[in-house]
This record gives C-alpha cells, sequence and structure tokens, in this order.
C-alpha cells in the first residue's frame, strides 16, 4: 500500500517544485504528496524551533504523516535577519526594500536556508531535514515567479534563482538539498 504524506502549504507553486524534486509525480514513487492549507500560528523564534513547532501542530490537525517546510533568507551583514521572517519582509518592502536594507553594507552575502520536518503520526518523533544555499543579494533580476527568487544569486553562478530554468535552480537549491535528505529518508 503506497503511504499518502500531508505537505502543509497553499502554494500550488512550492508543491509543484516538491512534488517534482521528490519525484513523488511518478507511478513508482513509494509515496503520494498531497496538500493541505492549514492556518497555522505564525511562530517566532530560530528556524528549527519554527519548523518543529508547526510539524507538531500540524500532525494533531491531519491525523497522519505530516511535512511541513520552513525557508529563511539570512543576510550576514544584519546577523542573519530576516531570516524566518522573509515572508513578512517581502509583504512589506518588496523585493527593492529587501535590496536596500544592505544599501550601507559592503557585504551582500546572505544563506538561503530551508528545512523541512517530518512527523508519522502523533505520537512519533518529528525528524529534521535542512538544506542550504550560499550566495548574495543583488537588484532584482528575472521574472517574479517565485519569491525572493530575483534578488538571490547563487554562488558560482551568474543567474539568480529567478532567471535559472527550474531544473538547474532545483538541482542547486537549498530546498532540493533539504529535500534529498527527507526523500533518502522517506525512501
Amino acid at each position: 500500500m503506497v503511504k499518502i504524506i500531508t505537505f502543509i502549504t497553499g502554494n500550488d507553486k512550492k508543491l509543484e517544485e516538491v512534488r517534482k524534486i521528490l519525484n513523488a509525480e511518478t507511478q513508482n514513487a513509494s509515496f503520494i504528496l498531497q496538500s493541505m492549507k492549514l492556518d497555522l500560528p505564525e511562530l517566532q523564534g530560530d528556524p528549527e524551533y519554527i519548523v518543529s513547532e508547526k510539524c507538531r501542530i500540524a500532525s494533531l490537525q491531519v491525523g497522519g504523516p505530516v511535512i511541513v517546510e520552513d525557508t529563511s533568507l539570512c543576510f550576514n551583514a544584519l546577523g542573519g535577519l530576516p531570516g524566518p521572517y522573509i515572508k513578512w519582509f517581502e509583504e512589506k518592502i518588496g523585493l527593492d526594500g529587501l535590496n536596500n536594507l544592505l544599501m550601507a553594507y559592503e557585504d551582500k552575502s546572505a544563506v538561503a536556508k530551508c528545512i523541512f520536518a517530518y512527523k508519522e503520526e502523533s505520537g512519533s518523533p518529528i525528524h529534521i531535514f535542512t538544506g542550504v544555499t550560499n550566495g548574495s543579494i543583488v537588484p532584482p533580476r528575472g521574472p517574479l515567479k517565485f519569491g525572493w527568487d530575483p534578488i538571490f544569486l547563487p554562488d558560482t553562478f551568474t543567474e539568480t534563482f529567478a532567471e535559472m530554468d527550474s531544473e538547474t535552480k532545483n538541482a542547486i537549491s537549498h530546498r532540493y538539498k533539504a529535500l534529498q535528505l527527507l526523500k533518502e529518508f522517506l525512501n
């Protein structure tokens, strides 16, 4: 019997990317990935705490295997901010505003961090999988398809995440790295 795992997200683009990376779309998949949008509390703290608590709460609501994800964009010059609050920073000040946060600093380096948490059932432990991609913050380039991708330039590349085709991005991204660890665990 194929296991059904619920990915807690309301973002169709994120679901599509995760399915591609996990090969959850193929007929040979050992699990089926479905999505569910839940209004989870907006927690504060370090990313590992946030994703663990989200996973614990989601597990209670879903009653079966769940995956939750938390993504951070950490500006080194700002001591790691905006970090897990990147979504709110982006909504309030936009991509140009995010770029302007670093205007007074020489250091434009940043870390894209993705953490997935998996919980089999309410009584089981939470498993954490972290992926990191180092890069720098640049003025927005490329289409506005996915969050802050237009301002993140991965180290050793000349294209921002937004300018890359999905295959290239999915092969190097912080999300890909975390999902590879999750995929190994699930298989």
